[in-house]
């Protein structure tokens, strides 16, 4: 049968970890939800084959790129996404992992609210530093009232300003998004060297919209090497948000984008 959820996920280097990722996409069957993992392996030694191999299950399916890119997950994810089948896809980093029962509540709040594109939940941080896990679970938990408030205003441009003008509300492994909207999307922006995931999921939610869960969905690890953690390169993300606004003012209007500043500035600034 078609799976109801195909799950992308780009690995470098951490064939531990991203076991523990693909055994927790499989752990959703348990609620019902038919599942496809597919590893695209971004290392020129194919570091994660044997781990991955070694699981024997048929719903895996493991890819060694025949050309490293170098740290560029948006490039693995376009090229995976169209070789999986399911209604909907979760584009999964190698280091979380979906929380128990997240796919079977991710699903049904796409199959309740068919005008949406894109479904996400609340993030539980984990690790082993203290003082990493205590600001990574306040932020967490500020995106999550953040969120809760655009879900009860009803607006995808709410959603939209929190993503533009305030830290973002999600983080890529803890959306679902419906196939049919990656080709109008366009996929990932794969010029941006940060924050790719904020700037495809905001033009998601901008042109579809998005249905907030208020449950968690997503186990995150903090500490781990990533780009996130050890490229805090502020020049890096100030030229990938001017690339991010430019877009948005090009797409819908300086006069929306405006607005939405403004109203940043005044009212969300109280929400």
């Amino acid at each position: 049968m078609t799976p109801e959820v195909s799950v992308v996920v780009p690995t470098f280097r951490r064939p531990a970890l991203v076991v523990e990722a693909v055994r927790s996409a499989l752990s959703q069957a348990d609620d019902g939800v038919r599942v496809e993992v597919l590893v695209l392996d971004d290392s020129p030694e194919g570091s994660a084959r044997e781990p991955v191999l070694a699981l024997g299950d048929a719903r895996v399916r493991y890819v060694k790129r025949d050309v490293p890119t170098g740290g560029n997950p948006a490039t693995v994810r376009n090229e995976g996404w169209p070789l999986t089948t399911g209604r909907y896809l979760h584009f999964l980093d190698d280091d979380d992992r979906a929380a128990p029962g997240a796919y079977r509540a991710l699903v049904q709040a796409l199959d309740a609210h068919p005008d949406r594109g894109v479904a996400f939940g609340r993030v539980a941080p984990f690790g082993d530093d203290p003082g990493v896990l205590a600001r990574q679970t306040a932020y967490f938990e500020d995106a999550a009232r953040r969120a809760r408030v655009a879900e009860r205003l009803g607006s995808r441009r709410w959603m939209v300003a929190n993503m533009l003008f305030r830290p973002t509300v999600l983080v890529n492994s803890a959306c679902l998004i419906r196939r049919e909207l990656l080709p109008r999307v366009g996929g990932y922006d794969t010029r941006l060297p940060l924050v790719e995931d904020v700037d495809f999921y905001l033009r998601a939610i901008r042109r579809a919209g998005a249905v907030f869960l208020d449950r968690v969905v997503l186990e995150y690890r903090t500490g781990a090497p990533s780009l996130m953690h050890n490229e805090r390169d502020a020049s890096k993300a100030v030229s990938a948000y001017r690339l991010i606004h430019e877009r948005y003012r090009r797409e819908w209007g300086a006069a929306e984008h405006t607005a939405l500043k403004l109203a940043t500035r005044t009212v969300l600034r109280w929400l």
